[in-house]
């Protein structure tokens, strides 16, 4: 508040206001000492300076009629023009700011228009538009699109997934000194959405995630006269604003983010003519970012603040009984996802942090229960809306963080808990167990049972449901006893499946469609149902089930089970709800969501599933199908590698064979392995490598088409390489990505996996070290296969990301003499 009444008295003591123009356009510009009113005289806009800084000059827009010299938006806050020499014109491409012809500033509008104008509204909103159209459309760029430290009514902050555009607040220098502070108040998409302050690199604050009608962590407002909030979030777009109400028109508000981190929403005294504190965001040290770390709640009025929850303890009780609290606490029984957890609800809190959480806003409360019980990562679930008894489901996983509580302007948040630590009046409704021994009910339901599944069975036949293979020859030569893990009967997936329906058909390859299902209690998965004329027989079949049964790693697809049952072979494994990698890094809208941070976290998960595979499990296997189509992306977008149909198995000291059974797809294996059916563990790291690139660039190595040269994209990539040219390897999506080194290193790493010789090749241990850390990288080699092909080969092949592989198409099977 202080910042703000030294503005208001002393910081435009040296406007200088000649003849007010109406607006900017190509033959009026506005030059330094001239300014433009809004219609209504709300706002004014043109150069001013502070008293702490006169000798710059910036470009703004500022209260008019009331607290005058109070400025809300400032365009070229980090390149002050010196003295009076600026200037303000248009141009078809946008509004610009000169300085004795130097362009300090510019709009950058990426389309043209005819008749350009800049122009103030009475909102304090800069508009740039074609003068002759009307309406909201014709707006080609605002100031409200590019907020500074205040936040006006009708303004909104946060994301827009399709354009990439983000809207947020960053606070002032100073009080006299407009360039960019310390404190930064933005969306943070991970998650369920929730608004954070951040001060430089440390997150200090954030608000919780939506309720329904406010922030989890903001306190409760009373319905006013004043003003109205709306929170909208979509696929595409997530967005916080806020309106002066038809019954108050008369009434001033505003928010800031003053130099000091605090966020306030002000309102304007006539009678004081001043501006008032309407509410704080950060009360007290409760609001501070994970003051009593994992599963500690904080209460401001307790002494101490800190304390663990029932059933939790201090992790280190030293330093917590020294009022160190950032250990946070654990749990005194840990979670092993085992038959009688539940869950406990704690009420009055703020929820915690949603940067790692799930959500789906069209789940009732029941669902939402057993979807997190049936995840045995999942630790608390609530509701994303607290009204009308809540909706919406949101799932924590992990540690929870940054709660505050216990107060009436909290929300529930059901926390789970090992079955020895539930209390009974607190066990979650899906696990009471009420026994009733009356001997003719349980007939009773045992007869309903029995007749339900008669119906049912019955029904499934009428309906026509074929059995492959009913002569036995799809599962001729499996022995059950040889299968280490659960059995599931044919009419089980069946039901699950709804009867292998289309409207559950997830897709198709060269192995047999691919079903959607739900186990009776609620578990969601995926089935692999092989078909007579699958590539797939026996064989590989018994392959898959013995080599993934063996392995656990939360980067490989876990596998729940198989059928063997009348004549059919099918695999079960976990739902992956984002489908393949494939169907998101090739597809032209998809890939545009998918930044250089979500691809990063992809390339590191695969590396450390490929280690597990040749280093770090009992067993040493050599995948042998690596592609994009074979990793599978989770709920959090958290890649899986998948299909171990065509993997082998390495015992004691092998680390090489051959083969006269060449197996794979075209563009990923490695030289030795498609000409002389040598395999080793650096055939995945070939393959790794070639999906690295894929990944970087958004392109198929396969069919990769380029107007220079016709090499592939390997070849590509090491030109570009030889060049120097990293960048033009990148997908244009990423191109805005400050991470430059991070994508040269990258790139670098996948031309060290492709190079022609297998020794040259790194392990799977140092391309994880490489990806880690900042070590000094080799220079790559040759890649494999790096010789220009014929123009004429590509004809009937496409780089385009509409394009979508099938495995029918790529995947080979080649028999080769020895």
């Amino acid at each position: 508040m202080k910042g703000c009444i030294i503005l208001l008295f002393c910081l435009f003591t040296f406007f200088i206001t000649c003849n007010a123009l109406d607006n900017i356009n190509t033959t009026q510009p506005l030059r330094d000492g001239e300014t433009i009113v809004s219609e209504r005289g709300e706002f004014e806009m043109g150069f001013f300076n502070t008293k702490g800084l006169p000798q710059n000059r910036y470009f703004g827009i500022w209260y008019k009629k009331i607290s005058y010299g109070t400025v809300v938006w400032v365009a070229n806050r980090d390149n002050p023009v010196a003295n009076t020499s600026g200037v303000v014109t248009v141009t078809s491409k946008g509004i610009v700011v000169l300085a004795k012809e130097t362009k300090v500033w510019s709009s950058n509008s990426s389309t043209s228009v005819n008749n350009p104008v800049a122009q103030l509204l009475d909102s304090g909103n800069l508009v740039f538009r074609d003068e002759n159209e009307d309406g909201p459309e014709s707006i080609i760029w605002q100031s409200f699109d590019h907020p500074v430290d205040n936040f006006l009514p009708g303004m909104k902050y946060g994301i827009n997934f399709d354009t990439g555009m983000q809207r947020y607040l960053t606070s002032w220098k100073s009080d006299d000194d407009p360039s960019p502070g310390d404190f930064l108040y933005r969306f943070d998409p991970k998650g369920y959405p929730q608004v954070e302050l951040w001060k430089g690199s440390n997150l200090i604050y954030r608000t919780g995630p939506w309720v329904g009608d406010r922030y989890s962590g903001i306190p409760k407002i009373k319905p006013n006269a004043i003003f109205k909030v709306r929170y909208f979030i979509s696929d595409k777009e997530v967005y916080y604003t806020f309106e002066i109400t038809n019954a108050s028109e008369s009434a001033i508000a505003r928010s800031i983010l003053t130099p000091q981190g605090n966020l306030q929403r002000l309102t304007w005294n006539k009678q004081t003519q001043q501006w008032s504190i309407y509410l704080s965001v950060q009360v007290n040290d409760c609001d501070t970012y994970g003051l009593c770390g994992g599963n500690g709640v904080c209460n401001i009025n307790n002494a101490p603040k800190c304390e663990c929850m029932k059933s939790f303890h201090p992790k280190f009780q030293a330093a917590w009984s020294a009022a160190d609290w950032s250990g946070g606490c654990a749990r005194n029984t840990q979670l092993a996802c085992a038959k009688g957890e539940g869950f406990v609800k704690v009420s009055g809190v703020k929820l915690p942090d949603t940067r790692f959480s799930w959500y789906d806003l069209n789940l009732n409360l029941n669902e939402c229960e057993k979807r997190c019980l049936n995840n045995c990562s999942c630790t608390a679930y609530s509701y994303t809306d607290e009204r009308g008894g809540g909706s919406g489901c949101l799932l924590w996983f992990g540690d929870l963080t940054d709660m505050r509580g216990y107060t009436e302007d909290g929300q529930d948040l059901h926390i789970r808990m090992a079955a020895s630590d539930l209390d009974e009046g607190k066990r979650s409704s899906t696990n009471r167990v009420v026994v009733i021994v009356l001997p003719v009910l349980a007939v009773t339901v045992i007869l309903v049972l029995l007749l339900l599944y008669a119906f049912r069975k019955r029904k499934l036949k009428r309906t026509g449901i074929q059995r492959l293979g009913s002569n036995g020859h799809a599962t001729e030569g499996i022995n059950k006893d040889e299968l280490d893990l659960p059995l599931f009967t044919f009419m089980q997936i069946a039901e699950a499946t709804n009867g292998f329906s289309l409207s559950n058909k997830l897709g198709e390859g060269g192995f047999g469609p691919v079903y959607k299902g739900m186990l009776d209690k609620g578990q969601e998965m995926a089935v692999k149902r092989l078909s007579n004329t699958s590539r797939q027989g026996v064989d590989e079949f018994m392959n898959e089930v013995s080599c993934i049964a063996k392995l656990q790693h939360r980067n490989l697809v876990k596998l729940l089970g198989c059928c063997v049952e009348e004549g059919e072979r099918m695999l079960i494994y976990e739902y992956m709800p984002n489908r393949g990698l494939d169907s998101v890094i090739f597809d032209e809208e998809l890939c545009k969501s998918f930044d250089w941070l979500k691809r990063y976290n992809i390339i590191n998960g695969i590396s450390r599933g490929l280690l597990y595979l040749h280093e770090d499990s009992r067993l040493r296997i050599i995948h042998r199908d690596l592609k994009s189509s074979n990793i599978l992306l989770d709920y959090e977008m958290n890649p899986k590698i998948s299909d171990f149909g065509m993997a082998r198995i390495f015992g004691g000291s092998e680390t090489e064979a051959s083969t006269t059974r060449v197996v794979g797809t075209y563009g990923y294996m490695p030289p030795e392995y498609a000409i002389e059916g040598l395999f080793s563990t650096k055939s995945d790291v070939y393959s790794f490598g070639v999906l690295v690139l894929e990944i970087v660039s958004g392109k198929k190595n396969r069919g990769f088409k380029h107007p220079d040269h016709n090499h592939n994209l390997l070849g590509h990539a090491w030109r570009r390489y030889n060049e120097g040219k990293h960048l033009e390897v990148v997908d244009p999506v990423i191109m805005e990505s400050n991470n430059h080194y991070e994508l040269f290193r990258v790139i670098q790493i996948a031309l060290l996996c492709v190079q022609q010789y297998p020794e040259d090749r790194p392990s799977m241990s140092s391309v994880v070290l490489m990806l880690s850390s900042k070590i000094e990288l080799p220079i790559p080699k040759e890649p494999g296969f790096f010789s220009e092909r014929n123009p004429e080969q590509n004809n009937h092949s496409s780089s385009s990301k509409c394009e979508s592989d099938t495995i029918n198409h790529i995947s080979i099977t080649h028999l080769a003499p020895r």
